[in-house]
């Protein structure tokens, strides 16, 4: 745990007591910070309270006291409208900040020089962030990952100069962190998201790119006009800027050609090309673009390119995103549960060429038919949930399907049948759907996933240890 110091001797209110919000509670009290906590789920006060954090309704505190407001990320800070404690914060003055800002503050009182590496973007942000951590673990670094991909930034171990820290960044975290100041700053992609907390795409993007505008070296992806925009902006103030992209190569960046990324043109650092073609947690274009911003971060923080290629190829993805978990005889079975929408199921489908694909669930707005193109590669759909009827008029008479109800029915059936068929393969779970209809949530729906290919005969599923 980092202890917060910065605040020592202070008071300082905080709101919302989930994991992160808990999390940061005890680091500030073993920093020695007099805090306030407060939650409107009385379960999570309550369990607070029973480890001795001092819980309190935060209408009634004399808030002209607080040095801060710390606010968990989950909570509106300024739409569809700010929460009550931002409008008592504001109305006296009292600064709302919240756990990466605190992280950042301890980091430059401790060890200014650790580097640390903050991770954004719409898209692909988890799967950079492991990636960027794995590779520097097989450098042989101190590596800490932590943030938005599932592990509060403050149970990290406390900053030294030699240790390195990976953080992944959502724009609710970039929100509450106004002196953010890494030593890369990396910004993948953007596209319209979190608007209903935002407002306007303008507003989304101005936060997102507060990421990247104090780092040291920002490395930016160029394949979305507000990110070239946001790269344009800082070159033109002399900021130090790295660009990758997915769509091709780049006269000075990382760039990919189909096959290998191309490092070309970046000031002190010699060409060099980097194979990504037969690694399968790295398969499609859109993991190229993950890829190719992991290596220009990685050279950035001096690790040498045989290091990189080996973490690369050793790199065995996160769970839930196209993730291989067995294989018989020539059928692959692959967990994508994180795609709950079409746009997060594109990748996979654009990966594969002959596809069993196991889909629905609880639907989102607008279905399946933006997946009309890679129709041709589904050799047969099994529909699952609530989705199924309206998936299933959507397929129409192109595309061979059945409702096969459940997930378990549905692993059965499109085994046998791609089996069946003797050729290359994959059994896909790429929902396109929310799982709120038959499953807690998509981690859930994909472990089940798992365990129906492990309880196959003939499946191996070496490659479907949970990781």
């Amino acid at each position: 745990m980092i202890p917060v110091r910065s605040f020592s001797g202070q008071t300082v209110a905080l709101f919302g007591l989930g994991g992160s919000g808990l999390a940061t509670a005890r680091a500030l009290v073993q920093g020695g910070v007099n805090v306030i906590a407060f939650d409107d789920n009385p379960a999570s006060a309550e369990k607070a309270a029973a480890e001795g954090i001092a819980v309190a309704d935060l209408r009634t505190a004399d808030w002209t006291r607080l040095a801060a407001l710390v606010l968990s990320p989950g909570v509106p800070l300024t739409h569809p409208r700010p929460h009550w404690t931002v409008d008592l914060a504001r109305i006296h003055q009292v600064p709302v900040i919240g756990d990466i800002e605190l992280f950042s503050r301890e980091r430059r009182a401790a060890a200014p020089t650790a580097p640390f590496v903050a991770i954004t973007g719409t898209n692909g942000k988890s799967t950079t962030t492991a990636l960027i951590a794995h590779c520097l673990t097989v450098a042989g670094k101190d590596t800490q990952l932590g943030g938005n991909i599932g592990v509060a930034v403050l149970t990290l171990d406390p900053p030294t100069p030699e240790r390195h820290y990976v953080v992944e960044c959502s724009s609710y975290q970039i929100d509450l962190a106004p002196t953010l100041q890494p030593t890369v700053g990396l910004l993948l992609n953007l596209s319209p998201d979190h608007l209903d907390r935002h407002g306007s795409m303008g507003n989304y993007a101005a936060i997102k790119a507060r990421l990247v505008a104090e780092a040291e070296t920002a490395v930016i992806g160029v394949d979305t006009e507000p990110c070239r925009q946001i790269a344009v902006g800082l070159e033109s103030d002399g900021r130090a800027v790295v660009r990758v992209s997915q769509a091709g190569t780049l006269a000075a960046g990382i760039g990919f050609d189909g096959t290998c990324l191309q490092r070309r043109g970046m000031p002190g650092v010699a060409d060099a090309s980097f194979d990504i073609s037969s690694i399968g947690s790295l398969r499609g274009r859109h993991n190229a673009q993950n890829a190719a911003a992991a290596v220009a971060t990685l050279t950035c923080l001096g690790i040498d390119d045989a290091t990189i290629d080996r973490g690369l190829r050793t790199f065995p993805g996160l769970a839930h995103r196209m993730e291989e978990v067995g294989r018989a005889g020539r059928v692959l079975f692959v967990n994508d549960s994180k795609a709950t929408n079409a746009d997060a199921a594109a990748p996979a489908l654009a990966a594969f060429k002959r596809i069993y694909w196991i889909a629905g669930g609880l639907p989102k707005e607008g279905g399946i038919t933006s997946l009309k193109p890679y129709f041709p590669r589904i050799a047969k759909a099994y529909l699952i949930g609530e989705a199924a009827p309206a998936f299933a008029a959507t397929l129409g008479e192109r595309i061979p399907y059945e409702i096969s109800g459940t997930l378990s029915v549905a692993v059965e059936h499109a085994a046998a049948e791609a089996k069946a068929a003797g050729e290359d393969a994959v059994v896909l779970l790429s929902p396109a759907c929310a799982s709120f209809d038959q499953f807690r949530n998509f981690e859930v729906r994909g472990d089940a996933f798992r365990a129906a290919v492990a309880a196959l005969p003939d499946v191996d599923a070496s490659r479907g240890e949970t990781r």
